[in-house]
C-alpha cells in the first residue's frame, strides 16, 4: 500500500461554467476523472464505487460525484443538518501546498441536502478542531438526483473561489480530499476517499492526508 499523496492536474473549462445554469446541466467530459475511491484505512478499493470528476475556471471549482448504491436513503431535508450521519459525498479543500490549518467542508446527500462549514484544525486532527456550522458559502451551487431502480445517484458542486478567500490571484495549488460515506441499512458502513486518511475507524479530518490539486 502506497502512502504517497495523490496529485491531480485539474483542467480548465470554459468561463460559461459558473454562469446561469445549474451544474447538473453542464457537460462533464472535459473534467478529469479520478481513480476509483479507496477505503479510508487504505486497505483496498471501495465496494460501492464513486466516480469523481473535477475541473475549474476563474469563477470556481466544479466537482461531480456519480455513486453506485444498492440502498439509497436519507431522512434529513434542511441545510446544515447532520447528513454525515447518513449517506453523503464530501469535498474538503484549503489553499496552498502546505497542510492546511484552515479549510472548507462541503457535503451533499442523495436528497440534495447541503452541509457547508469552515474548519480550523491547529493540530491536524480532531484535537482542538473548531467547526463553524453557521458559515454559508456565498453563491455556492449544488444539485443531486437519485435513481433507486438503477442503484445510482449523483451530486454536483460549483464552489466559487471568492467564497474560499480568493481576492486577486488564484492560488495554483490547493490541498483537497474527496470522500463518500455509504451506509447500507442491511450492512456495515463504508468510508471511501481519493486520498486514504489511513485511519480505522475512519476519520476524514486529517488534512495532512489531503491530496494535491494543481490547476492547469
Amino acid at each position: 500500500m502506497s502512502t504517497a499523496l495523490p496529485v491531480l492536474i485539474v483542467p480548465r473549462v470554459a468561463e460559461t461554467w459558473g454562469l446561469g445554469d445549474l451544474p447538473a446541466t453542464w457537460s462533464w467530459a472535459e473534467a478529469t476523472l479520478l481513480p476509483p475511491l479507496l477505503l479510508a484505512d487504505g486497505s483496498g478499493p471501495a465496494l460501492q464505487q464513486t466516480a469523481v470528476r473535477v475541473c475549474y475556471n476563474s469563477w470556481g471549482l466544479f466537482v461531480r460525484f456519480d455513486c453506485i448504491d444498492r440502498d439509497i436513503w436519507g431522512t434529513y431535508t434542511q441545510r446544515d443538518e447532520a447528513i454525515y450521519d447518513e449517506e453523503v459525498v464530501e469535498v474538503f479543500i484549503g489553499a496552498g501546498e502546505a497542510t492546511p490549518v484552515n479549510y472548507y467542508e462541503f457535503e451533499v446527500s442523495p436528497n440534495s441536502v447541503l452541509l457547508d462549514l469552515t474548519v480550523h484544525s491547529p493540530n491536524g486532527n480532531r484535537d482542538g478542531l473548531i467547526a463553524n456550522f453557521a458559515w454559508d458559502c456565498h453563491e455556492l451551487r449544488w444539485a443531486a438526483a437519485r435513481n433507486d431502480a438503477a442503484g445510482q445517484w449523483w451530486a454536483t458542486l460549483a464552489i466559487p473561489w471568492a467564497a474560499l478567500g480568493v481576492t486577486e490571484t488564484l492560488p495554483p495549488v490547493w490541498r483537497a480530499n474527496f470522500y463518500r460515506i455509504e451506509r447500507p441499512r442491511d450492512g456495515a458502513a463504508e468510508f471511501s476517499c481519493w486520498s486514504p486518511t489511513l485511519t480505522d475507524p475512519a476519520d476524514y479530518h486529517r488534512p495532512a492526508r489531503f491530496g494535491v490539486l494543481r490547476l492547469a
